[in-house]
């Protein structure tokens, strides 16, 4: 009689944080642990180089190099990877070296706010990541759909180090984003801001993305589909 033994479907995923702040790296971790299903584990990875806050383009083309070397130290035991830098540094020279499946956390919020053809806008802390922010819809065909970043007021560092008040402008911002620019969706644009996205969709009846929860969502799909090519009779 033969014996079949269990498949082992247990995944894991990689969260790599380009920044060098591992406290931001936990948090994110945290909030994509909490919405993974029970099969899939996810662990975080911090730069070990760089800023400890993405705050320009200058920084974010750097850290680039660090996310590619990260990511193929992580594809080589995982099943996924998100970046976590809204502005997904690296990861189209990431795609390029490696078959796993990954995805940045500003892609899949833009993704994700655009379903069914919504229009979109960006609450932020961070004005000298704006114009990177458009040129990533417009290269992702959405355009037509994108209505603009608002900006928070104050220096993003002490915003992000404060968290009721990061969320009180962050809020501001969103209302502005739906009332004014005439959005449909709301993204709250970045990683460290992870925390804040999580509590202003609770707190707004329209849709409010939080970047990292979208990610997720999005690599699980990436994974399921990966999956069931290489085993198509599963």
């Amino acid at each position: 009689m033969l014996v079949q033994h269990a498949q082992d479907t247990t995944k894991h995923i990689v969260l790599i944080n380009p920044n060098t702040s591992a406290a931001t790296t936990a948090m994110m971790t945290d909030i994509a642990r909490s919405v993974l299903p029970v099969n899939v584990t996810i662990e975080g990875v911090t730069a070990t180089s760089g800023v400890p806050m993405i705050l320009d383009d200058n920084q974010l083309a750097a850290a680039a190099a660090g996310v590619v070397e990260m990511g193929l130290a992580a594809a080589r035991f995982c099943n996924g990877i998100i970046v976590s830098a809204f502005g997904d540094p690296g990861i189209e020279q990431l795609r390029d070296l490696t078959e796993v499946p990954i995805v940045g956390i500003c892609e899949a919020s833009m993704l994700e706010a655009s379903t069914h053809g919504r229009r979109f806008g960006i609450a932020t802390v961070t004005p000298d990541l704006v114009d990177g922010f458009a040129r990533k819809a417009e290269g992702l065909g959405l355009g037509q759909l994108f209505t603009g970043t608002r900006l928070t007021n104050g220096d993003p560092q002490k915003l992000a180090a404060d968290p009721e008040r990061l969320q009180a402008e962050l809020a501001f911002a969103v209302e502005e984003a739906f009332d004014l620019d005439g959005a449909e969706a709301v993204i709250i644009g970045g990683g460290p801001l992870g925390q804040a996205a999580v509590e202003l969709g609770r707190r707004f009846s329209r849709p409010v993305i939080a970047p990292i929860t979208a990610a997720v969502t999005l690599l699980l799909l990436h994974i399921k589909a990966t999956s069931a090519t290489s085993n198509p009779s599963s």
